[in-house]
């Protein structure tokens, strides 16, 4: 008997007993069992915060990011180890895609994303504020990573994309994970548990991994940690109310399965090119995973006109959608995910039959190429036509998770919008039109109930990810039904496992805290030019005090031919009155050229490059005759990771460029970036 393994405190430990069995859902036989009995909850958390935690923390953005990368190229390396085994779910090669590869995806998009934090165990949040007249006392916010666990607890329908979206963000946070996949397909994520084990690239306590039953979990959590939860509208819900989770404030992520919408725009024909990528969007959605998603189109919103053509189109897609053994060339959808699940989608469609008529499919009569469909856990798309939507709401309040959707009639977009927001929240809607006055009206109006809204046409179509992919760098997540949270986001996902603490000093105080200086802080000055030095020697506030320079008409008038800037301020005295202008002034961006030349160093030496310019602003009119002179500081280090053998170590410092009249105010304030070469080339 093959029994699944948990994994605990740093050991691969079997359950108890024999636990729940799990199948084959194209054959219907044995798999494996899993059972968590046994397991001690309490110090599996206590493990993640005194072990993973702390070693977790150690390590910097940059760090934790390299570390991120490093697993995703193992990970990438044994995928086909891992669609052997996702054959069993009943995924085909491309449902298998999506979970596999999409979930290193996640791995790789969080590792680039280290580059937007600094090279610190901790990070900042926002600009700084100025809380005293003489801007002696200020404030800051400081992110740190939470010092508990983040407890995932999964859906079965992506048991590695499911897992690998959400760790990917704690890890780079600085938090540990142990993440309870669901149980009728946890040996998927059991075997990519087993390879990121084996591979070492974690540190110990980063992950734990229960394949059986979590039951009792929570009554551990405190106040630091974080639980995430994806499945059913119903359990999520029960778990949220967990009274541990309201006495110790622990924040709860929920996203929810949501019945998503998908509305045809009144302005589309059939003979438009929208009408083919409304049919292929809606087949796909309802053939993906077989339906399994929680992304998946459940209602299909569609003008009153056009209900026929849809129909006959549909059906003419969904004829070829053969269904079978994913092994199977020519199959396009295999099987639910165990007899179960079939058991509950046909429970379903039942109560959506008392209302609707079911327009495409036939339960009785199907066939299946390669496998037995009474053994397996397989059902045809079934498309249902439902045609007084406002009164026989069903369709908005019961959701078959399995190829299953409902055609709604509509008149206009107004009536779409009311429908959509029917279904009391999704993670995401569509709208194929080739209006943009159309799409603007529903996305203004439709937004508040939906987490995301894709808007497809003509000009997207071929490179758009489609109605059911959430993207790493955007939210998923969704109002009401849908769960009221969000997951991934880019950097937004990152600050849900970091504590964000309102911070307030003097500014050399917040310079030494932070390690990024602050204006107003003490400034240091060396004998020798910032330019001059290797990245390691280089220290934050060391600041170059340049030589000034009066800037004169003729540097205005040469600026405005080498430029081409005429612009009448600059050129045209006649042209003043009624301005807020007292005299010509001298172009923005002359000021910032002009400041360059005065804290360059020519030379040849560390600086390699400038990477860029952050944060420009003019702040006061510079008039011909005026002086200006820069203070030159070393805001920021961040290291760089060396690419191969032969790279150039460096790192990038962050300068801040403060632009001063003979007044001693400043005309012009920026950030610039420059790449710098480090004294050791073995780093």
């Amino acid at each position: 008997m093959n029994v699944l393994h948990n994994y605990a405190c740093g050991e691969w430990v079997k359950g108890a007993d024999k636990g729940q069995e799990l199948f084959n859902a194209i054959t219907g036989e044995s798999l494996a069992h899993a059972s968590s009995r046994g397991l001690d909850f309490s110090k599996m958390c206590n493990y993640a915060r005194n072990t993973g935690g702390p070693n977790l923390r150690k390590l910097t953005f940059h760090e934790r990011g390299r570390m991120l990368k490093a697993l995703a190229m193992h990970l990438l390396s044994k995928k086909e180890d891992f669609y052997k085994v996702s054959w069993a779910t009943g995924a085909t090669r491309a449902d298998s895609w999506v979970d596999i590869e999409g979930g290193i995806g996640n791995l790789f998009t969080y590792a680039s994303l280290r580059r937007q934090f600094p090279d610190e165990t901790y990070c900042y949040d926002g600009e700084v504020a100025k809380l005293s007249k003489n801007n002696t006392f200020i404030g800051h916010h400081i992110c740190v990573p939470k010092e508990g666990v983040a407890i995932h607890i999964n859906a079965f329908n992506f048991p590695v994309w499911g897992m690998l979206e959400k760790v990917a963000v704690n890890w780079l946070a600085g938090v540990p994970a142990i993440v309870k996949p669901a149980t009728v397909t946890s040996f998927l994520t059991e075997a990519v548990v087993k390879e990121i084990i084996a591979s070492k690239i974690l540190p110990d306590g980063a992950l734990q991994l229960i394949c059986g039953s979590a039951n009792g979990i929570l009554d551990h959590v405190n106040s630091q940690d974080v639980v995430t939860f994806t499945g059913s509208a119903s359990t999520g819900k029960m778990l949220k109310a967990h009274p541990r989770l309201i006495e110790e404030s622990v924040p709860f992520n929920m996203e929810a399965d949501s019945l998503n919408c998908i509305v045809l725009g009144t302005d589309v024909t059939p003979a438009m090119p929208e009408f083919d990528i409304f049919i292929k969007e809606v087949v796909r959605e309802m053939t993906t995973k077989a339906g399994q998603k929680c992304t998946a189109v459940r209602r299909i919103l569609v003008p009153e006109k056009l209900v026929e053509d849809v129909h006959i189109a549909l059906g003419k897609r969904l004829q070829q959608n053969t269904i079978g053994d994913p092994l199977q060339e020519g199959v396009r959808m295999g099987a639910l995910a165990g007899k179960t699940q079939l058991k509950e989608v046909l429970e379903k469609v039942e109560l959506l039959s008392k209302n609707q008529t079911l327009l495409i499919g036939d339960l009785k009569n199907f066939e299946v190429k390669g496998a037995d469909k009474n053994k397996g856990a397989f059902m045809p798309a079934l498309v249902f036509l439902n045609e007084s939507p406002f009164l026989n709401k069903e369709c908005h309040e019961v959701e078959a998770f399995g190829p299953v959707s409902t055609i709604l009639p509509y008149q206009k977009i107004e009536d779409a919008i009311e429908l959509s927001k029917m279904g009391k929240g999704s993670l995401v809607s569509s709208i194929v039109t080739a209006d943009n006055r159309l799409a603007r009206m529903y996305t203004l109006g439709a937004a508040c109930m939906h987490g995301r809204i894709l808007v497809l046409n003509a000009e997207c179509a071929k490179e758009s990810t489609g109605h059911g992919s959430p993207m790493p760098m955007l939210v998923h997540g969704g109002p009401g039904r849908a769960g009221g949270g969000e997951e991934m986001g880019g950097k937004r996902g990152v600050f849900h496992y970091l504590q964000r603490t309102a911070l307030q000093g003097s500014p050399n105080t917040i310079t030494a805290i932070l390690n990024q200086y602050q204006q107003g802080a003490s400034q240091i000055e060396k004998d020798i030019h910032p330019f001059r030095q290797h990245f390691e020697d280089l220290e934050i506030g060391e600041t170059l005090i340049t030589a000034k320079h009066t800037v004169t008409e003729a540097d205005v008038v040469n600026f405005a031919n080498v430029s081409g800037d005429h612009f009448y301020a600059h050129t045209d005295v006649t042209a003043l009155d009624g301005t807020i202008f007292t005299g010509r002034v001298a172009h923005g961006y002359y000021i910032l050229s002009k400041a360059a030349g005065l804290f360059v160093n020519a030379k040849k030496g560390p600086v390699l490059l400038n990477y860029g310019i952050d944060e420009c602003r003019f702040t006061k009119p510079v008039y011909m005759g005026s002086t200006i002179g820069v203070r030159f500081t070393c805001k920021e280090k961040i290291n760089q990771e060396k690419k191969n053998a032969e790279d150039v170590a460096k790192g990038i410092v962050k300068w801040l460029v403060d632009v001063y009249d003979e007044t001693g105010e400043t005309v012009a304030i920026a950030t610039i970036l420059t790449m710098v070469k480090k004294r050791n080339q073995e780093e």
